[in-house]
């Protein structure tokens, strides 16, 4: 977890925590993979073949979100996993600001069966250095 700040860290530790507690019976396919580039996760989300969950904080949600995206912040995350869509044929695309705290929470929702989700590579920072659109939270 090298690039977290203490309280990014602290928070992932959760999730990894409540993870292990609650999806401990579910194993991941070892064959999917991890993340997924940018702009194959916009195509997949703006065609509706997955799902874009932007799991960052609301003070960083009120900056602009990718519209239609689902606003699941990580520190909600672990009383809200009932909240992650569980088809395995819709991926569901983690994404937080630059995918620190993204691809640890893909990988420990992974490690606990999750197969089908898979974290955003560049993430939101590179979202918007591509000028690419944003709505305001609930839009």
């Amino acid at each position: 977890m090298k690039n977290l700040t203490d309280c990014d860290r602290r928070y992932t530790l959760g999730v990894l925590f409540a993870c292990g507690v609650l999806v401990a019976t579910r194993v991941a396919a070892a064959d999917e993979p991890e993340f997924v580039d940018l702009a194959m996760a916009r195509a997949e989300h703006e065609a509706g073949r997955a799902v874009l969950i932007d799991i960052r904080e609301p003070a960083e949600h009120a900056s602009g979100v990718a519209r239609g995206a689902q606003l699941l912040p990580m520190r909600q995350l672990a009383a809200r996993l009932a909240e992650i869509p569980t088809d395995p044929r819709r991926p569901v695309l983690l994404i937080c600001n630059t995918q620190n705290r993204s691809s640890a929470t893909a990988r420990a929702l992974r490690q606990r069966g999750f197969a089908h989700v898979r974290y955003v590579q560049g993430g939101m920072s590179e979202w918007v250095r591509r000028g690419w659109p944003l709505v305001a939270p609930g839009r």
